[in-house]
């Protein structure tokens, strides 16, 4: 199985403050991977892993399940839980989702959450009925690339295939309904000109998660895909100050 170019995970061994970082449907890490290393530089320990299905072909996606890419995300969760005291979630679209719910599964074990254009709620009406449509359309068109940047591409897939896609409602529905139980605190990037995910999911965060404490800021120069675009530094040096001002040990970050 060949990965496509910047698809392969990423993991730094750093101090005992870490981060779990989760890409997007039919992308890969490619789209993470300067987010990452920005933490990394600084000192934390980052885990983010390839999610099941993804950054090969579309075709090896359709077998796979929202159970799947939460499961690799669990993973990469206790990997860096083991050696880290504090561990921060985040996320961009889908892996936002991801992010969240790791917040809901795992309580005090997580120090803070950061999500960037996260996809909590149905967007394609067609995934309503997936279950129907997959018989008679495999796949439809690619999500991937939504970056005002210019020549700046996202690696991703060109077709969705809808088989996996019409696993996500079940992940969203979940996610929406824990929303009350995340306690650490959210900080959430949202861009106002998103041609993928509409406004509806950071209204459903806002309004839901009544037990944390949720900061949401503008990307007004930016796409979907803000970790690759404009705006991209202030995403990281936002979420690296939040780390800083959230995490309770501090060992090993860099000032």
């Amino acid at each position: 199985m060949t990965l496509l170019p910047g698809a392969e995970p990423f993991r730094h061994a750093g101090g005992r403050v870490g981060a779990v970082l989760c890409h997007g449907f039919t992308g890969c890490p490619q789209s993470m991977r300067p987010w990452a290393e920005h933490l990394a530089a600084a000192g934390l320990t980052v885990d983010l892993p390839l999610l099941p299905g993804h950054g090969t072909t579309w075709q090896d996606m359709r077998p796979t399940t929202s159970d799947d890419w939460l499961g690799a995300a669990e993973d990469a969760f206790a990997r860096v839980r083991a050696v880290c005291d504090d561990v921060f979630v985040m996320g961009l679209s889908m892996g936002g989702c991801l992010a969240l719910r790791l917040a809901q599964r795992h309580g005090d074990e997580v120090a803070g959450v950061v999500v960037v254009n996260p996809s909590i709620a149905v967007e394609d009406r067609l995934l309503h009925i997936g279950h129907v449509v997959k018989l008679l359309l495999p796949s439809v068109k690619g999500l991937a690339g939504d970056i005002k940047k210019p020549e700046t591409r996202e690696v991703g897939y060109d077709r969705v295939p809808i088989a996996a896609a019409a696993t996500l409602p079940r992940l969203w529905r979940a996610t929406r309904r824990d929303l009350p139980s995340i306690t650490a605190p959210v900080l959430a990037y949202r861009s106002p000109d998103d041609h993928v995910i509409g406004p509806e999911s950071l209204r459903i965060l806002t309004s839901r998660a009544v037990n944390s404490t949720v900061t949401v800021h503008s990307l007004d120069d930016s796409y979907h895909v803000a970790t690759l675009d404009n705006d991209a530094e202030t995403v990281f040096d936002g979420s690296l100050a939040f780390v800083r001002e959230h995490s309770r040990s501090g060992e090993g970050l860099e000032k």
